[in-house]
């Protein structure tokens, strides 16, 4: 019996025996370890972590500083997943992103257009800004309704890189793990965002923002503490990190300190009314959200006839390579005003929660956040 895995570097397709527990791909020379498809009886009904779960994670997670989350319990940050060159050390990676995209396949509120919208951001960050594909991970699949399990599809069939709780959580790490100044980082999500009460008093409108893992029915899902706790208290002296969410409720996803009010043209306090401070460690994070946290973003075939994509993703990277040297305001601005048009022209009749709950307009209004205020009409958008 054999099984096929892709390899986590050059993407080639490799058949391996069924038993063997790890293969160097014959093109790159990566050695990738083979995680074997857990029973539904044991890993999942049960959640228990199989054996070859345990082993990915080992050879992920190094023995480094440990990052503590919002609930004070803590997790090591995982090694680069990026190859290693001829003398076994990791090359310095001074970009490096990770993508997800979650279409939730046969639900009522699947998303069609999420799939688009990550092969869309990994051709800008590798034409545009310079990116490596080896310093990229690309998070895809489709999620069946059948016993809420995982089937792996034609978007992704790797295992380790199928968008669940825990690999997101786990390549999140592997983003900031090893930062170091000068170094460029970017979390991309596009899938569901919901809300959920707060009862830590971190929010001011009473609500935490969470992104769906496709598996979010059965390990739930990622609240912004997490996320905060994970991405942005970690920035070191001279990194950044740009979070660029297409997701509903998604406005404040990072817990950023500060937000900006486009219709005030100014910064606005958005650190937790229960005193605690929410910075980063020396870097700067911004965000870049498809709406604020009490809307919803619009999945749309309008703006491209041939595919469906997020509204905010399309518009940003039509508006980005149209002008590279654009500012942080008037990236926002055309964002906003372009979603406004097409509103008003009825265009987007299809939305990633049912009109019918929320009414056939659909206000959708782009947040910029940041761990600290800047000029928004000076500082250029760079990736």
């Amino acid at each position: 019996m054999v099984i096929k895995i892709v390899c986590l570097r050059c993407r080639q397709k490799l058949t391996v025996p069924a038993y063997a527990e790890k293969i160097t791909c014959g093109k790159c020379g990566e050695v990738n370890p083979i995680i074997k498809k857990p029973s539904p009886a044991t890993s999942l009904e049960q959640g228990k972590i199989s054996k070859p779960m345990e082993k990915l994670k080992k050879l992920l997670l190094g023995n480094t500083q440990r990052l503590s989350d919002s609930s004070g319990s803590s997790s090591s940050p995982p090694s680069k997943l990026c190859a290693l060159d001829e003398s076994g050390n990791q090359p310095p990676a001074k970009k490096r992103a990770v993508l997800c995209g979650v279409s939730y396949k046969k639900w009522k509120y699947k998303l069609k257009g999420t799939i688009n919208d990550v092969m869309n951001m990994k051709t800008l960050l590798t034409q545009t800004y310079g990116f490596l594909e080896r310093n990229i991970l690309v998070l895809t699949a489709l999620m069946t309704k059948k016993q809420y399990l995982i089937q792996p599809t034609e978007e992704e069939s790797d295992t380790r890189l199928i968008p669940t709780k825990a690999n997101i959580e786990t390549c999140l790490k592997w983003l900031v793990n090893g930062c170091q100044k000068g170094d460029s980082l970017v979390f991309y999500y596009s899938g569901h965002g919901l809300r959920q009460p707060d009862f830590n008093q971190d929010e001011r409108d009473g609500f935490d923002e969470t992104i769906c893992p496709v598996d979010f029915l059965r390990e739930g899902m990622i609240v912004d503490n997490d996320i905060y706790a994970t991405i942005v208290k970690p920035l070191s002296e001279g990194v950044t990190l740009h979070a660029i969410v297409d997701a509903c409720h998604s406005g404040t996803i990072l817990d950023l300190e500060h937000v900006y009010e486009r219709d005030k043209r100014m910064w606005v306090d958005n650190s937790p009314p229960s005193g605690v401070r929410k910075k980063t460690s020396g870097g700067i994070a911004y965000s870049i959200s498809a709406c604020e946290d009490n809307q919803i973003a619009a999945d749309t075939s309008a703006l491209n006839s041939k595919t469906i994509n997020g509204a905010m993703t399309y518009i940003l990277i039509d508006v980005v390579r149209g002008n590279l040297n654009i500012t942080y305001g008037d990236l926002l601005d055309q964002i906003e005003t372009r979603i406004e048009d097409a509103n008003q022209q009825g265009w987007f009749g299809g939305s990633r929660i049912l009109s019918k709950l929320f009414g056939p307009n659909l206000t959708q209004k782009p947040l910029l956040s940041a761990s600290e205020e800047f000029p928004v009409y000076e500082r250029k958008f760079k990736l």
